[in-house]
């Protein structure tokens, strides 16, 4: 009798067809859709609908503004993540549920609220209005709705690996006479590097398909503060489709070139790391 070999896991047959079934109603078939209304144009229409001057302008907005909010989120997502982790301060619970608020808040609110604070009239864009620093309905403006639903990438991203790391490791480096500074740049940073680089390429992908946040407090100035988003939604209002999906196709490969890239990255690193050991 040949003896068939079972799966240690229970139910793996079921559980992996439920999965992929899942995946592709919610994910597959919707992105299948974009390449299906692309290819409804010709190559040369396509490529006519993306250099559009206007719609070359959207992505130069969206790629910069999503670009320098996601390093400046590198950054300082780093700096959250070690003071979280590394520092016992009053109210410290309240700050780390804090950083989650970007997700539970819907865009449109943090929009309205983000406007009203930077608007020359604002809080903050009164004081800045002073020296002459105009924020909302800018680049700036964008950029900083941009941080603010970036921010938490980073920051849970990095915390996990900080808190896993072996303090062992920095005492032994203490105790040979190396400096705070040196303890970091050698033994710290090569560990979260992997995750800062996830954090970066997901803060960069959500900032690149941000709508609600954005659409308030940019001014939607054609060629100037119009985002690729809006020019999708645009399309869409006036029903050509071909051209949206085209437009939103091209945002979504920048997408997983970077999550590619990242990822990429990460491998090469694991291995160096791997070799180092």
């Amino acid at each position: 009798m040949k003896r068939t070999n079972r799966s240690v896991i229970p139910g793996f047959g079921l559980t992996t067809g439920i999965t992929l079934a899942i995946l592709s109603v919610v994910v597959l078939i919707p992105l299948a859709s974009l390449v299906v209304f692309t290819s409804h144009l010709s190559w040369d229409e396509i490529v006519a609908t993306i250099t559009r001057d206007r719609v070359l302008a959207s992505f130069r907005v969206s790629f910069l503004t999503a670009f320098v909010a996601s390093s400046v989120n590198l950054v300082m997502g780093i700096i959250l993540a070690w003071v979280l982790v590394k520092y016992t301060f009053p109210l410290k619970r309240l700050v780390d549920g804090m950083i989650e608020l970007p997700f539970a808040l819907p865009t449109a609110v943090a929009g309205i609220a983000l406007t009203a604070l930077t608007a020359d009239t604002g809080l903050i864009g009164g004081f800045f209005a002073k020296f002459g620093i105009k924020i909302a309905f800018t680049q700036l403006g964008i950029i900083v709705a941009l941080i603010f639903i970036g921010i938490p990438f980073v920051v849970r991203a990095v915390q996990p690996v900080l808190e896993k790391l072996d303090p062992s490791y920095e005492e032994a480096a203490s105790v040979l006479g190396a400096s705070r500074t040196r303890i970091f740049w050698k033994i710290i940073f090569p560990e979260i590097i992997p995750a800062a680089l996830t954090g970066f390429g997901l803060a960069f992908g959500r900032c690149l398909g941000e709508y609600g946040s954005v659409v308030f407090i940019a001014g939607n100035k054609p060629f100037e503060t119009e985002i690729t988003p809006l020019i999708i939604m645009s399309e869409l209002q006036e029903y050509d489709y071909a051209s949206a999906t085209t437009i939103a196709l091209v945002m979504l490969i920048a997408s997983f070139v970077t999550l590619f890239l990242v990822n990429l990255v990460q491998s090469r690193n694991t291995k160096i790391l791997k070799g180092g050991v």
